[in-house]
């Protein structure tokens, strides 16, 4: 009678590897790897990044002063994209601009979803009177438009004379505290779902308080949404800053940031013959949001393929 060879421990253990399951996360990260658009986006990302957080360290003309007879001077070999009225090198200029404007974005964006997604968790697992209170406070957030609010409240801010370095700061609070509405609608909804789930069936038999499955049970199963939401919240974040620096009632001279770059050339000599002064800062605020936005709808895809278009 013919033995057949048992098979060996070391094929048995890579059948077992081969055939494990991989994590939701392994498999969102392979699906964004495979969208050529969201890595497009990403490169974009990093290298604006390393452009304004590196770009000034390795620039000579960082320490330069103000010399008014060097001001608006076109692009030569020295300034690569010239100078701007004061005499500054705009190329520098626009890298420490580009941290501020990210800086905004980021900061805002972190404010946003700390309050919108533990109010949001909030009102979707009580219910009730408190989803009635976060819901309205909400509705009022939406009734308002956006931008002659802030108009309103970067009015305030010149009124109160804040210094610039403060400024900076009121700003980033203002932004996230007018865009958490959104994500706390996302939050809530996906809570009012979570919480009739068998999961939450069993915390409640365990009887865990609701601190604990608010935060260990519940929002943690809301992380997709709140990632691809945050991407987006930084691109509106710095577009708004953009639009008030612009306005002149944003960030305010001498910080530099590319909405404030851009209302330097407020006259039509400026706009036409001087194009360097509002072009670069310009073309950092386009191609920054549009790899943001890139990143965001492959971050929903990845994460959620139902949603995929």
């Amino acid at each position: 009678m013919d033995m057949k060879p048992a098979p060996s421990t070391n094929t048995q253990v890579s059948v077992t590897k081969r055939s494990r399951p991989s994590s939701p996360w392994r498999l969102a990260l392979r699906r964004l790897r495979k969208n050529r658009m969201a890595m497009i986006g990403l490169t974009v990302l990093a290298f604006m990044v390393l452009f304004c957080f590196v770009g000034p360290l390795i620039s000579s003309h960082l320490t330069e002063k103000v010399s008014v007879a060097n001001g608006n001077k076109a692009p030569n070999s020295t300034h690569w994209l010239g100078t701007d009225k004061l005499g500054r090198d705009v190329l520098t200029r626009t890298m420490l601009a580009g941290r501020i404007s990210l800086t905004v974005g980021i900061a805002a964006m972190f404010i946003a979803v700390l309050i919108g997604s533990v109010l949001g968790a909030i009102a979707g697992y009580y219910r009730g009177w408190a989803d009635s209170i976060i819901m309205r406070l909400a509705d009022i957030i939406y009734s308002v438009p956006n931008l002659p609010l802030l108009i309103l409240l970067g009015a305030v801010l010149s009124d109160l004379k804040i210094p610039a370095e403060a400024r900076i700061y009121v700003v980033m609070f203002i932004l996230g505290m007018l865009a958490w509405a959104t994500l706390s609608r996302l939050v809530r909804s996906q809570v009012l779902s979570l919480r009739e789930q068998e999961f939450m069936q069993a915390a409640e038999v365990l009887g865990l308080r609701d601190h604990r499955k608010i935060f260990r049970h519940l929002l943690p199963n809301t992380v997709p949404i709140i990632i691809v939401s945050a991407t987006l919240l930084v691109a509106s974040a710095i577009l708004a800053e953009s639009a008030l620096s612009w306005l002149g009632l944003g960030v305010i001279p001498p910080t530099p940031s590319w909405g404030n770059m851009i209302q330097a050339a407020n006259n039509l000599v400026d706009f036409q013959l001087r194009p360097w002064l509002w072009i670069p800062p310009g073309i950092c605020i386009f191609v920054t949001v549009i790899s943001i936005n890139l990143i965001g709808d492959g971050l929903r895809d990845a994460l959620d393929p139902k949603m995929k278009r």
